[in-house]
């Protein structure tokens, strides 16, 4: 056995021995009541807080109409949610093209901007949305994981969403009166009815009289992606979510960036384990589904995964 190689092997069942160690001093504080937040956690949280920081909406059942709404923010959160201060960016893209008057710089820049300078961190890091599917699958229920032969082509639905109902459908197809309807946010948008819809019917009962076939449609498309999320993680990242495909085009390229050290690995595949979007992470970190929540970086015992945005070579 060369020297290198026995070094290798080495430092493998030192880090095994350091994870146990470390494995055992996380159980004894969470025994004694203890619970770090992550630092996902964190900024999830400050961002669903920070784009939907209209208390009063909440209160009242009133949608904000200052300024600030008609700027987009970088994550799908709908422009009729109560505490919204800002534009969803895939509602203002549909409206965009379906007014036809003039084409959607402002929309699109400001989807390039935040995808070339994060990538799908935004998805991982800054989307309610998928705070709510991160929290539903830590209910301990059975975890399925989906096969590779469903699992791989099921991933490009969200790219003929994007291409089908976020742009080719409201840019080419008006209906009779004129008027282009969004249809992502009309009939799948689950971020939408949970954090619009519903929360708009809870608060104006004249509403709720007026709901019919499709609400009952959309509530249906959101309860079954709920349902998923706690058996499956993220299943909306995964499948359906036109934003995220638009900014997978980015990833590989992004100013932030997910770098793995072949060298320092010890192939537990740990972090592939961990993946809430089943990335390789050892043959394809910086592929299109990553969504740089930082988990593989966390659970790697040999520091084999860092995230900056600085490229390394």
């Amino acid at each position: 056995m060369s020297g290198m190689h026995r070094d290798r092997m080495n430092a493998g069942r030192q880090n095994d021995t350091d994870g146990q160690g470390a494995g055992r001093k996380d159980a004894s504080r969470q025994s004694r009541g203890f619970r770090r937040i992550s630092f996902q956690r964190v900024v999830q949280l400050l961002s669903a807080a920070l784009v939907n920081g209209y208390v009063v909406g909440f209160q009242k059942g009133t949608i904000f109409t200052g300024k600030s709404k008609a700027i987009c923010v970088p994550v799908l959160n709908c422009y009729s949610c109560p505490g919204a201060l800002g534009a969803c960016p895939i509602g203002s893209l549909q409206e965009a093209l379906g007014g036809r008057h003039h084409f959607p710089f402002y929309v699109l820049g400001s989807l390039m901007l935040f995808g070339i300078v994060l990538g799908r961190a935004v998805c991982g890091l800054l989307c309610p949305f998928g705070l709510v599917q991160d929290l539903l699958y830590k209910i301990p229920v059975p975890k399925w994981k989906v096969p590779g032969r469903i699992d791989k082509p099921a991933r490009f639905l969200k790219y003929v969403i994007l291409v089908v109902l976020v742009i080719f459908l409201p840019a080419f197809l008006a209906t009779k009166t004129g008027i282009v309807p969004p249809y992502f946010c009309k009939y799948i948008c689950p971020a939408g009815t949970l954090g619009g819809g519903i929360l708009q019917m809870i608060a104006n009962p004249a509403l709720r009289k007026l709901a019919g076939a499709l609400f009952s449609w959309k509530v249906l498309v959101m309860v079954v992606i709920l349902a998923a999320s706690m058996f499956i993680s993220r299943p909306f990242c995964r499948y359906l979510c036109p934003l995220g495909a638009f900014y997978s085009v980015f990833n590989r390229f992004s100013f932030y960036q997910m770098h793995f050290e072949e060298s320092a690995c010890v192939a537990c595949k740990q972090c592939e384990n961990a993946c809430p979007m089943a990335v390789e992470v050892t043959k394809d970190i910086n592929g299109q589904e990553c969504i740089r929540c930082g988990k593989c970086k966390t659970v790697c015992r040999a520091g084999a995964i860092t995230s900056d945005f600085v490229r390394k070579s």
